[in-house]
Parts: C-alpha cells; structure tokens; sequence
C-alpha cells in the first residue's frame, strides 16, 4: 500500500507535462513574470545588498542566475537568493485560503535546475506546475491547524513544491522523489515571529534552497524515508498536531487544481488587508478626500486581520506591510500600495501617521479573506460606506494580463532598460516553445 508522501510523488512523477490544462501553463507564466517583476524591485534595497554581497563572497561555480545582479552562482545559493527576493516586498502570489505563497519557494528552485540542464520550455513550466500544485495541496491539508500553530505556511509547505518541481527537472522516478520529499520536509523552516523582518523571505529562500538540494541529493541515491507526511513523527504529526486532511492532500489529482486558487497581489504587503487597501482608495477617488478630512476609518473583517496584520505603530517600513492601520492610512494618502508606501520614511510619516490613528477593525467569522465592510466618517458629518467583496488579485476577482504587464513594466523599469525589460516579458509570454531557458535567465540579470 502507498503512504501519502509516495501518493503524492507519484501524482508528480507521472503526470505528463502534454496534458496539464492549458490555463496552468499560461499561470506559470504568469506567476513567473510577477517573481520577475517584483524581485527585480526589490533587488535594490538593503535586505537584498545584504543578501546580494554574500552571494558574491561565496564565488560558487557559475550555473545559475540571479535576478537583478550581474553575477551567476550555483544553483542552490541562486534559489536561495531568488525566493528571498521574491518575497521581500510581499508583493509575490498568495494562495487562498492558506495564505501560502507558492511561487517564492517553487520558482526559484525550478528555475534554477532548469537552466543549469538545459530543460526545455514547456518542461520547465510543467514543473512549476506540479511543484506549485503539491504545495498548495501540502498547504491546504494542514489549514488552518498548522498556521495557527505559527508556522509560517510558505516555509514549511513551500519546501515540499520546491523539492517536488526540482525532482521534475531532475527527471526523478517514484522512490526517489519520495526521498527527495522526506529530506526537504525534515528541513520545513519558519515562525511567523520574524515577520516585519529580513527573517519572512528567507523561509522563502531556504525553502528553495532545501527542496533543490533534496532533489539533487536523492537523484544521487540520498534516503528520506518513506512518508515524512503521512507517518507516525511526520508533517502532519508534529506540526500541525491539531489536524489535517488527508483527502485535501491526495483526492482528485489532475481534476481538482488547488493552483486555481491562487491570486496575484495589486498590493505589496499582506494580503488579508488588500480588500481595506482597494477600498480606501475607492473612495479616495470618488470622493476626492485628503487625510485632514478624516475622523475615522473603520472596517470589519476577515479574522486573519487582526491576527496577522494588528500593527497599530509600525517602527519600520517592513512592519508597515503587516499593518493594517498602516496599509489604510498610506492608500487614503498616497491612494497606492506599492513598496514606496512601504519605507521607512513612510512609517513615520506625520500625516500617514494621523490617519493611521483613526483606523480600527473589528472581526466578523462570516466575512471572506478577499471582503470587507468599510465605513469612513468625516469630519464634516457624512459617513461614506463601501463594501468589497472580493478584492482585486483574488481567484474569484484575478488581476488581468493586461494589468500583470502594468506591474511588471513599472516594477521591472526600475532596474532594467526598456528593451530588455521588453524582451524579458516576451521570452517568458513565449517560454513554452522555447528550447531552454537561456533567453530568461539571461535577460533577468542586471
């Protein structure tokens, strides 16, 4: 008999990359050109120079690139380096309901493998595929157990997508993802404590790193055991002790996508508060308000607000991204969410500051993850309402290729020329008849 860990690495092995549906093709390139985007941003702040300089320092062997710098390293520290810039502004893909960020950790994992071994195109787009998949699936049969517990999901799950899109490259059979598997989920990292710091988008990068380096171990013969999910001391068992779901892991393979249930972000910080954001700037827009006429912002909410997001004085920008005070006040002022409302000159910002003030929540069970009910009093007496019900960047509300194109252009303008920045879009938009991988990986260096 099977054991779940081998169930699921059976699901990726054998699924054939000339069968996924296309809508999960054209998401992958999707998925790729916001990590693009958004790690090419955030490769010019300090977090990254930090991260940046230890790459170079290491002077590993040329295999693989790193988005945003001129340099290559091996493929494990490019992993490492590109899922911790794919997650620096919080910026990157969330999956609901688990709030797991699949690419972070799958993108870069594969991506990397993919260009060292010359894997074609549409290969490389399958693994994304069924990497993410697998992460999503580990991510939703331990939800909401596993995340309350204070594990940070995109760590912990995410090491298993890695791990599973890495075995596809390698071109692993059943037994030795299996392997890969128990290796990269004994090595399933991050508490969500670290949030508002550097700590949060290295889970990202390690959980890259760790799944790359346990499919790489086990093509070589490296043992994991056989079910570090399912078994008596594995995933399951010890982090995530109040339940999980073994039919949300392993039921419907290949008809029920848990990859349809992931959203791009519009906003760059946690996700829970995009509904707030977009509607703050609303009715900003409708009705031309400026923050000296507000007396009051208040909002009732998913529970996950108040959980992850209740920042009242935000020190620094990263907390900010995990304010919801924060993130209202900078949309009623800047009417914007991007990783310039972000900073730290932002945080501490008198005026954002005023505003953010005057912002409380209360939490209603019955309200969804992507909704809110919004309600701004003013100073002169009127009382504006809106309500949100699913935001934009949601499954059920996704962001449009036409408006993906937007962000990238602005996100990817501001470290590449024009011309390449263009090409870089049209090689990803094209991967899945390209040859390899050469044209993306070359054009994502500075």
């Amino acid at each position: 008999m099977k054991t779940v860990t081998q169930s699921l690495a059976e699901f990726v092995v054998s699924t054939e990359a000339n069968v996924l549906p296309d809508w999960s093709i054209h998401e992958a390139k999707r998925t790729l050109i916001n990590m693009l985007a958004i790690s090419l941003s955030a490769s010019r702040a300090e977090g990254a120079r930090i991260v940046l300089d230890w790459v170079r320092d290491e002077a590993a062997a040329e295999h693989a690139s790193v988005i945003g710098a001129g340099v290559g390293t091996s493929p494990g520290i490019a992993a490492l380096a590109n899922g911790f810039l794919c997650h620096l502004q919080d910026y990157d893909d969330t999956h609901f309901p688990t709030i797991l960020h699949p690419t972070a950790p799958v993108w870069p994992a594969v991506l990397a493998l993919a260009e060292k071994h010359a894997a074609t195109g549409r290969d490389t787009l399958a693994a994304f595929v069924l990497g993410a998949e697998a992460a999503c699936r580990v991510a939703i049969s331990v939800h909401p157990w596993h995340y309350d517990q204070g594990w940070h999901i995109t760590g912990t799950a995410g090491v298993f997508g890695a791990a599973a899109g890495a075995g596809r490259i390698l071109g692993l059979d059943k037994d030795k993802l299996t392997n890969a598997l128990g290796v990269a989920g004994t090595l399933a990292a991050g508490v969500r404590e670290v949030f508002g710091t550097h700590g949060k988008p290295l889970h990202a990068g390690h959980a890259a790193e760790a799944g790359l380096r346990a499919a790489t171990w086990a093509q070589h013969g490296f043992t994991g055991g056989s079910d570090i999910i399912g078994g008596r001391r594995g995933f399951w068992a010890v982090a995530s002790r109040d339940g999980h779901s073994e039919d949300a892991l392993l039921g419907e393979f290949g008809e029920r996508w848990e990859l349809r249930n992931n959203g791009l972000k519009p906003f760059a910080n946690g996700i829970v508060s995009h509904p707030i954001q977009q509607g703050v700037i609303e009715l900003r827009d409708e009705h031309a308000l400026k923050p000296d006429q507000i007396e009051s912002i208040s909002v009732r909410v998913h529970p996950l607000v108040v959980e992850l997001m209740n920042r009242a004085d935000p020190r620094v920008g990263l907390e900010g991204k995990f304010s919801f005070q924060h993130c209202a006040a900078a949309a009623l002022v800047d009417g914007a969410g991007h990783d310039a409302q972000f900073t730290d000159e932002k945080v501490r910002d008198p005026v954002i500051a005023g505003v953010r003030a005057k912002v409380a929540a209360t939490v209603d069970e019955a309200i969804m993850e992507d909704e809110v009910y919004l309600t701004v009093k003013l100073v002169d007496g009127r009382t504006l309402d809106k309500h949100v019900v699913h935001a934009t960047g949601s499954p059920t509300n996704p962001m449009t290729d036409d408006a993906l194109e937007e962000k990238y252009r602005a996100l990817a303008g501001e470290v590449l020329p024009a011309q390449q920045s263009g090409d870089l879009l049209s090689a990803v938009w094209a991967l899945d008849e390209a040859a390899d991988v050469q044209a993306v990986t070359r054009l994502m260096r500075k």
